[in-house]
């Protein structure tokens, strides 16, 4: 019988060369990493080995390795967060592990216990527990990844894989405050499509993303609103799920964002946000949706000044407001109510931050590492 993730089997080796760690001002997105980085490796036969948390290496992999020719690999982002009692916090984790158990089994690599690697992570956490920045904005970005490591050019399923994950100190994504982006509605090119990979976080997803925005930076923008199909459906913003805002004609609002049809990344943060808007917006002032809708629609109504604030949701930024999009060479511009961002926009980062700080404790959302 193939052994299961059993995080009890942790063996931990520490380095003896500490990095030197950098101030908070200092700190770039992804480019530095901690002392250390956890890996268990996963064989057909055998089943899950025996985790092990070591100094911070290169991976060595033979040039025919699947993951090299056939991308067999995923991914999940998320982070850790210094309290002012000084614990080291995760927010909703066993989302990302949901959501990294449905990624390995649509390209058919192992499954494991979510609640097992969570423990090994929060071992992890311990261990490099002070390049965990203190301050808002301020965060731990912890890549849980699996790769598959079958030495062979052909096609199948891998006989064995790596789980592993690395950790990178960050500070606010877009620097301080928030930074309004201009987007560019793309249908020249798609980042999914219906019984495609769109819902799963493959590393197979992120590449033919980047030529289109830098297309898109040519002419002046941040980043690509995908659209789908003839209708010009809006789904995603860059990397991130897409949230509108509009104003009824009764007077009521409506946010708004595409729904889970396969083709839409099941954010944690667009998941977090749903939950938290539906709960605390006044339900006789707002209403809160998935449904499809269209540029078309987002274009009519901001002509008529229905349309109130949009921004992007994800792990990376929380929210990210937006300012304008072009769209057959016209801009469609968006309010920001609340100077850099609209009003819910703000709201939304506020009522986030507070729980990932461990400033409100809301439902099991905020897991101590201990």
């Amino acid at each position: 019988m193939s052994a299961p993730l059993d995080a009890s089997k942790l063996v931990i080796h520490k380095t003896t060369t500490p990095k030197e760690k950098l101030p908070n001002d200092k700190l770039v997105f992804g480019k530095t990493f901690t002392d250390h980085m956890l890996e268990i490796e996963w064989t057909a036969q055998a089943g899950w080995g025996t985790p092990t948390i070591s100094p911070y290496h290169k991976l060595s992999l033979d040039p025919s390795t699947v993951v090299l020719h056939y991308a067999f690999e995923l991914f999940e982002g998320m982070k850790a967060y210094r309290d002012t009692d000084n614990n080291i916090r995760t927010f909703r984790g066993d989302k990302n592990m949901d959501r990294m158990n449905k990624s390995a089994d649509r390209i058919a690599l192992p499954t494991f216990d979510g609640e097992e690697l969570m423990k090994l992570i929060d071992q992890f956490l311990l261990v490099d527990e002070s390049f965990v920045p203190q301050g808002a904005g301020y965060s731990l970005y912890l890549r849980p990844t699996m790769i598959g490591t079958t030495e062979s050019l052909g096609v199948g399923t891998p006989d064995k894989a790596l789980l592993y994950v690395i950790a990178s100190p960050v500070g606010p994504y877009y620097g301080t405050g928030f930074k309004p982006v201009s987007l560019e509605a793309t249908d020249y090119a798609v980042r999914a499509w219906p019984g495609g990979v769109g819902n799963r976080k493959l590393g197979a997803n992120y590449a033919p993303c980047v030529r289109p925005q830098l297309e898109a930076a040519k002419r002046g923008y941040q980043q690509n609103l995908w659209l789908f199909g003839e209708e010009g459906y809006i789904t995603e913003v860059g990397t991130m799920n897409a949230f509108f805002v509009f104003k009824n004609a009764d007077g009521t609002k409506e946010l708004a964002t595409a729904p889970l049809d396969g083709t839409i990344l099941e954010g944690v943060t667009r998941d977090s946000i749903l939950e938290l808007t539906r709960e605390r917006l006044p339900k006789n002032e707002w209403v809160v949706s998935e449904r499809k809708f269209t540029i078309g629609e987002v274009e009519e109504r901001a002509a008529k000044g229905e349309l109130i604030e949009a921004f992007g949701a994800g792990t990376a930024a929380v929210v990210s407001p937006i300012k304008s999009i072009g769209w057959k060479g016209k801009e469609i511009e968006v309010p920001l109510a609340a100077g850099d961002s609209g009003e819910l926009t703000a709201q939304v980062a506020e009522w986030i931050r507070k729980i990932q700080y461990g400033e409100e404790q809301y439902k099991n959302w905020s897991r101590v590492a201990q």
